[in-house]
């Protein structure tokens, strides 16, 4: 699936681990700073939960690992809703090297829709679906 969405960013040194390639958990890191940088463009920023009716948490994160990048390498980072069902939603990432084009990852969060007060799962709102939904 094409993603709508993508950025550019700068593996750091300190972003790898001591094999000299990039630490397996900050692939998902950079992949959830995209995507925090994609719904800010609905104008959505989860970290403010006041302004919204309900928390977004996320469930579950999925990753496959294609190939190393390491300190220096500039990766495209692509986002988007792949998936938005009754109480959850999924957005998928993919990430290449800009240098050669490299495949370095792909994989998807799942975030669930939750009520504030009770914790548990409610219908994704209309107008936060209406915003984020691939399918319309």
């Amino acid at each position: 699936m094409e993603h709508p969405y993508s950025e550019v960013l700068r593996v750091r040194f300190r972003d790898t681990d001591t094999q000299a390639h990039m630490f397996f958990a900050n692939y998902l890191v950079f992949a959830d700073e995209v995507a925090g940088h994609y719904v800010e463009q609905f104008g959505f920023d989860w970290s403010h939960p006041d302004n919204y009716p309900c928390f977004v948490f996320t469930a579950n994160v999925s990753c496959d690992y294609i190939h190393e990048c390491l300190a220096g390498d500039d990766v495209r980072v692509t986002v988007g809703y792949e998936r938005v069902g009754n109480t959850s939603a999924t957005i998928g990432f993919s990430m290449t090297r800009v240098a050669d084009e490299q495949p370095l990852a792909k994989g998807s969060f799942t975030q669930v829709f939750v009520d504030k007060e009770t914790r548990k799962p409610i219908s994704v709102p209309q107008g936060i679906r209406a915003i984020l939904d691939p399918s319309d």
